[in-house]
């Protein structure tokens, strides 16, 4: 029997073979319940067509031509997929990785009466493999990161609503610690509620700020001083007795900022500037 040209001819011609040996790996090592072996078999099917066409097109370990494309798209989508799932990136380069023992097993079958052309082919494929499963980290790094950014942006947003509690008077209620990239996140949605609600009085509530230091109450004054340029004035609520003691032991100035223990007080003061009033109109009867 004639020996091959080349590991092209041997996926084209045992690639059944192959395709199975690798969907046992990957199911050795397969989270349950997370992927479906019909699946998983589909997922592998394509890359392996795409693998075979590659490598009979440009078998080169760079991985530089147009033929590896394909190849490339397919891991990223998959790597994509995987993040999704909840995947790590270990478990993710494993269907790289495990692709390995089918085609060296198929390569030592075909090579096996020729040690060195065999060695030869061992290390080329050895490169190809290994430079596919960086492209899969480094694909599944770049979704990951992308999909913590988006969280991080989707908790910014859902901690720093702007309620509109009367004509002309927003409140800001904020929960949790202020740093720079959040309060240009509550500068922003602050701004946009002011001109929406065509704004007079902007109430920041700052109950659930567990601290305030110098850098905290400087992004308090910066948010301020933005809301004044759109024509609205800030009245800060929530500062308690230790918040109280702890920005003059600091030494920071808040300049004409008018400042209220609690929410309630600072509306009543907000209604006030708007010349409105709440009135009472009579006992509260049972079942009105």
């Amino acid at each position: 029997m004639s020996e091959p040209h080349g590991l092209a001819d041997i996926v084209g011609k045992h690639e059944a073979k192959i395709l199975t040996d690798w969907l046992n790996e990957q199911l050795a090592t397969a989270r349950q319940g997370v992927i479906s072996e019909a699946e998983l078999r589909e997922s592998s099917r394509a890359f392996l067509a795409q693998f075979a066409r590659a490598i009979a097109s440009d078998y080169d370990t760079d991985l530089s031509g147009q033929a590896w494309d394909s190849v490339r798209l397919h891991l990223e989508a998959l790597s994509r997929e995987r993040v999704i799932q909840g995947f790590t990136s270990s478990e993710t380069a494993v269907f790289i990785f495990s692709l390995k023992k089918p085609l060296f097993d198929a390569l030592r079958d075909a090579f096996s009466t020729n040690p060195e052309r065999l060695s030869v082919e061992f290390w080329k494929l050895s490169q190809v493999l290994d430079k596919l499963g960086l492209v899969t980290v480094d694909s599944y790094q770049r979704e990951r990161q992308q999909v913590i950014e988006r969280q991080q942006q989707e908790l910014l947003d859902l901690t720093t609503p702007v309620v509109k509690l009367w004509d002309s008077i927003v409140a800001l209620p904020l929960i949790g610690t202020l740093d720079s990239e959040r309060t240009q996140v509550v500068m922003e949605g602050l701004l946009n509620a002011i001109v929406d609600n065509e704004a007079a009085i902007a109430i920041i509530d700052i109950t659930g700020v567990p601290t305030v230091d110098t850098l905290v109450a400087q992004h308090l004054l910066k948010t301020v001083a933005a809301a004044r340029l759109m024509g609205a004035e800030c009245i800060i609520s929530g500062i308690r007795p230790q918040i109280a003691q702890t920005i003059v032991h600091l030494g920071v100035d808040l300049g004409d900022v008018v400042t209220k223990a609690t929410l309630a007080e600072a509306l009543k003061i907000a209604l006030r500037r708007v010349n409105l009033t709440v009135t009472k109109l009579g006992a509260v009867k049972s079942g009105d």
